[in-house]
Order: C-alpha cells, then sequence, then structure tokens
C-alpha cells in the first residue's frame, strides 16, 4: 500500500501549536480536519484529509490521526504536531467509513467490500482484512483485549461479530449503523436508522437481549458515557441528542442542539459531550451533569466525525 503525496503545505491554516488535549473534527464538505482547543473553543488549525472525510480516531500516544475517505480509497494519516498529512492509498479496499485505532493498528470498515480492514502505520501497509458477507459494513468497535471487532451492517439488518477468524452476524433492527460497546464489554447497542428503536447485544451470548422502540426519527450515532451509565443517540431527524439511562433502559433528556445532528464525542472524564451539526457548520458543546447545551464552536463545513487527543 503506497502513500500518496500530501496537499500543498499552503492549504494548511495552521497559526498556532496543536493543543493537548485536542478536539479533533472532520468537515465532509471542506475536507478539512479542524483542530480545536477545548478552553477557547477556537479553531486553531486546518490540515487537508482527502474527499468526504467521514470518521476519525486517534493515536494512543495522541500524535496522529486517521480519517477515513469515504469517497476514495484511502485513509488520511495526519501528524497533529506537524499539522501535515499523508494519504494511504487502500488499493482495491473501497469506501472506508468505520475508524478505530487499537493496538498500535487502525481498524477500519471497507463498506463497498463487505470487509474490515486493518493498517499498521509503523509498517505502513494493510496488514489483515476479514470479510463480513454482510452489506454496508458501516462502523466499527474493537474490544480492549483486541479479540473481539463489531461492524454494524446497514444493508443487511445486522450486527458482526469477529473473532479469531470467525463471524457471528446478529440480527437486529431495520437499518442498523450506529453502534457502541459498553464500558464494562458486556454489551453492544446499535441503533436502527430504518425504525429509530435500539438493539442490546450480549457479547458473550451474541444475540439480542432487549430491543427498545422508538426513541428518534433518524438515529446517527450512539455513544456511552465513560461510566457506562448513560447513552447518548444523535437524531440526525430532529436534531436531538437523546440521553438514555443504560441500566433503566429508559429515556432520561432530549436536548434540542441544532440541525442534522450526527457525530458525537465524550470527553475521557465525561463531563461534556460534542455534537456535529452538519447543516450549521457547527458543533454544539453540552454539559452532561447539568444536560444544558451550553455553546457552540463554528468548525467549517459540514462536521461529522470527531475525536479526542492527549499527547503523551
Amino acid at each position: 500500500m503506497r502513500l500518496l503525496a500530501g496537499f500543498a503545505a499552503f492549504a494548511l491554516l495552521a497559526a498556532a501549536q496543536t493543543p493537548s488535549p485536542a478536539l479533533l473534527v472532520l468537515n465532509k464538505v471542506d475536507a478539512m480536519l479542524a483542530i480545536v482547543d477545548p478552553v477557547t473553543n477556537k479553531v486553531v488549525a486546518r490540515v487537508p484529509t482527502g474527499p468526504n472525510p467521514h470518521e476519525v480516531d486517534v493515536s494512543a500516544d495522541g500524535k496522529f490521526a486517521f480519517a477515513s475517505n469515504y469517497s476514495s480509497n484511502t485513509i488520511a494519516a495526519i501528524d497533529l504536531v506537524a499539522q501535515k498529512e499523508q494519504l494511504v492509498d487502500l488499493g482495491e479496499l473501497r469506501r472506508p467509513h468505520g475508524i478505530f485505532f487499537a493496538g498500535g493498528k487502525v481498524y477500519f470498515t471497507a463498506e463497498q467490500n463487505r470487509m474490515v480492514g486493518r493498517y499498521d502505520p509503523a509498517a505502513g501497509k494493510v496488514d489483515w482484512t476479514q470479510s463480513t458477507n454482510q452489506e454496508s459494513t458501516h462502523m466499527v468497535v474493537v474490544s480492549k483485549d483486541l479479540n473481539k471487532i463489531f461492524t454494524s451492517n446497514i444493508g443487511s439488518n445486522t450486527v458482526s461479530i469477529l473473532e479469531r477468524g470467525t463471524a457471528v452476524s446478529v440480527p437486529v433492527g431495520p437499518g442498523p449503523e450506529a453502534i457502541d460497546l459498553s464500558p464494562d464489554q458486556k454489551e453492544i447497542w446499535t441503533a436502527h436508522s430504518g425504525d429509530g428503536g435500539v438493539s442490546i447485544i450480549d457479547v458473550a451470548a451474541k444475540k439480542v437481549v432487549q430491543t427498545l422502540g422508538k426513541l428518534t426519527t433518524r438515529p446517527n450515532r450512539l455513544k456511552f458515557t465513560p461510566d457506562g451509565k448513560r447513552v447518548l443517540i444523535s437524531d440526525a431527524g430532529t436534531g436531538d441528542l437523546v440521553v438514555i439511562d443504560a441500566t433503566a433502559r429508559k429515556e432520561i433528556k432530549r436536548i434540542k442542539v441544532g440541525t442534522l445532528a450526527e457525530g458525537i464525542l465524550i470527553t475521557p472524564d465525561g463531563a461534556r459531550a460534542y455534537v456535529a451539526l452538519e447543516r450549521d457548520n457547527a458543533v454544539a458543546i453540552v454539559d452532561l451533569k447539568t444536560l444544558q447545551q451550553t455553546g457552540r464552536i463554528s468548525t467549517g463545513n459540514g462536521p461529522d466525525g470527531m475525536a479526542w487527543a492527549v499527547r503523551k
């Protein structure tokens, strides 16, 4: 897998060092990664990514970000210190979308190929792939022990559990997209874009143990808080952030954050959530103690995927 030449240096709008921590926001329309200082809520730099970037994650040392470019077969590898990027050519692996950094490597979905791939930044190549045999393999999550990989498959109405070369696809509601693994690693939750419901999968049993009825009109992302007590779901249809009690399986609150709510990022301390508002060209800030929106950050055109970078 070869590295393609980066965009011209003059395209970078880097006026300041990348802070630590930093809020990273992908702007799909601009094809840029915005680096935001979460103290001032100001964009301090912008780095090109490649066409139509959707999801982003960060290396364990906080020095590199990796973004999936959905409209091409590339991943942007972004040096957050130098604020420069290189494009990783994925060859025949098409429509990369979900992305997850774990164990020093970058796991990603190749939606068109119905596969999960793994890119090794140290070796500069894709070193592993596995088929889900499911349609529209979209998002990916990896367990802490690296032994299990979970994907949401929109077109097949399933969640796949990949483990030691095997793949089990669990039937869920229509159009599963948003997905997250509980902090205790016992449950996978997925929200269905087809009916607004949520399927809760027991990881050990590999089966749905509970289905929650219609909670949203068009769920886009679902995230657990770090303590596992709450689940946040963005509703692209209404622009709401829906807060669920993870134990009681009940809605706590519905917060109007803007228009076309998409990506969700929760800070590691669980104090705040950021919600990307694609049509508002902004990111909403939500206080998770008061469950109130406290501000907005103008990040660029078409914000979606986000990540949190802390240098070590």
